[in-house]
């Protein structure tokens, strides 16, 4: 008889930065990448609003794979991405990357000043899933959710999100020629969201599935 089991082992984990931190910091980023990105190359689309007194964090997803497939002749310099996760034991997945969040936030405020300090969380793509679930069920407080290019896990519970907020805002954003994450979807995600009392608002912009840099000037601004 097949019987599965699950055991807890020490996993080291990457993530970029881009900023310094220290007692000028006000403004921090945690920003997740999409399905098949490395968090290096994620993190140089938020380069546009590097500024001092911000520090913008990406850690990268624990599973890495090799995002060409493989020929017959050996290819040293194959591409490489990660994920965050896929269908199979998605619960012990879940777990994993909200403790590595909470994790990473609390090794990053040792070197962050005690107080006065705004943290935004951003998913991208597949990103969206993972940091939606972490503000929901982590231990992190957020003073905002910037959910971009992807889809609203309809498994997180909006009263316990709600709770976990605290009356931060969520921001919804979409690219009117998204053909992988469309606005549409994106219109009905916020309306569940209103509808149970989550500050909610929708920002879309001319272009597809990318991180557009006026959208992220003006919410870098705001």
């Amino acid at each position: 008889m097949t019987t599965e089991h699950h055991l807890v082992v020490p996993r080291t984990a990457r993530y970029f930065t881009l900023g310094d931190a220290g007692p000028e910091t006000t403004d921090v980023w945690i920003v997740c990448h999409g399905y098949g990105q490395l968090a290096s190359a994620f993190l140089a689309t938020f380069e546009p609003i590097a500024a001092p007194g911000r520090l913008i964090v990406a850690p990268e997803g624990l599973s890495r794979f090799y995002v060409e497939p493989p020929s017959t002749a050996a290819n040293p310099n194959r591409a490489v991405g990660a994920t965050w996760m896929t269908r199979e034991d998605r619960e012990h997945e879940i777990g994993d990357h909200v403790r590595y969040l909470d994790t990473l936030v609390d090794h990053l405020r040792s070197t962050l000043p005690p107080s006065g300090v705004r943290l935004r969380a951003l998913g991208f793509s597949q990103g969206v899933a993972t940091v939606a679930r972490w503000v929901a069920l982590g231990r992190t407080r957020v003073h905002e959710l910037i959910v971009w290019a992807g889809s609203f896990p309809e498994d997180v519970d909006l009263v316990e999100l709600r709770e976990h907020l605290g009356g931060a805002p969520v921001v919804f954003v979409a690219g009117s020629r998204d053909k992988l994450a469309s606005w549409a979807g994106a219109d009905k995600h916020h309306e569940r969201l209103v509808a149970a009392g989550i500050r909610s608002r929708l920002i879309t912009f001319d272009g597809g599935h990318r991180v557009d840099d006026a959208t992220l000037e003006a919410l870098a601004a705001s």
